[in-house]
């Protein structure tokens, strides 16, 4: 009697680390397989990245073949979103565009998207930069920087709520998460009214 009991009280708790290690370990793989991240992109994607495909205009155009292919990272994974928002304060994108409402540069909420709303119109003005006070960022971001900063601008302009999200910042919040789509909470029925020599060029 003494025997049979000594062997459950061992069976048991082997049985229940046995089970703990492998639902840890399946924990692990699907946290894998759901959110896989890149740091540096292959220079044969970046070099196709670079190749945007402009409408004659400046205004607006369609993304490179690859950007298709990769399925739209800088908009859907929380990565790049993250890496965006980083940039958008390292590279001081607030002391113009704010929180996103706007200052000395134009609001990214409002629905006054001068060049186009798209992530390849955005990529353009970071990387070109736009006349009257929009400086070019071609020199100081790789290809990759530039889309994830772009990805993470066209999210902060959503009119549509998006399950990818950037992380949060301990700073004071001045409005709705990002994946909350802040334009559509934030935006007024008339866009502010913009300087003349702010538009784009005629």
């Amino acid at each position: 009697m003494p025997g049979k009991v000594l062997r459950g009280g061992v069976a048991q708790p082997l049985a229940i680390a046995l089970f703990s290690v492998a639902l840890a370990g399946i924990a692990t793989l699907v946290g894998l397989e759901r959110q896989p991240r890149q740091y540096r992109i292959d220079p044969p994607v970046a070099a196709a990245l670079d190749d945007l495909r402009l409408m004659p205009t400046g205004i607006g155009g369609a993304p490179p073949e690859v950007y298709f292919a990769l399925d739209k990272p800088y908009e859907t994974s929380a990565y790049d979103l993250s890496q965006g928002k980083r940039l958008y304060s390292w590279f001081g994108c607030a002391n113009c565009h704010g929180d996103g409402r706007g200052g000395a540069g134009p609001s990214l909420l409002d629905g006054w998207w001068l060049y186009g709303p798209s992530t390849v119109a955005i990529a353009a003005s970071i990387r070109n930069g736009r006349p009257h006070g929009m400086p070019a960022f071609r020199s100081k971001m790789t290809t990759d920087q530039i889309w994830q900063l772009a990805g993470y601008v066209r999210t902060m302009g959503a009119y549509s709520a998006s399950l990818a999200a950037p992380s949060r910042n301990d700073d004071k919040h001045t409005r709705p998460a990002e994946n909350r789509a802040p334009a559509a909470i934030l935006f007024n029925e008339e866009p502010a009214p913009s300087p003349s020599e702010r538009g784009p060029p005629s």
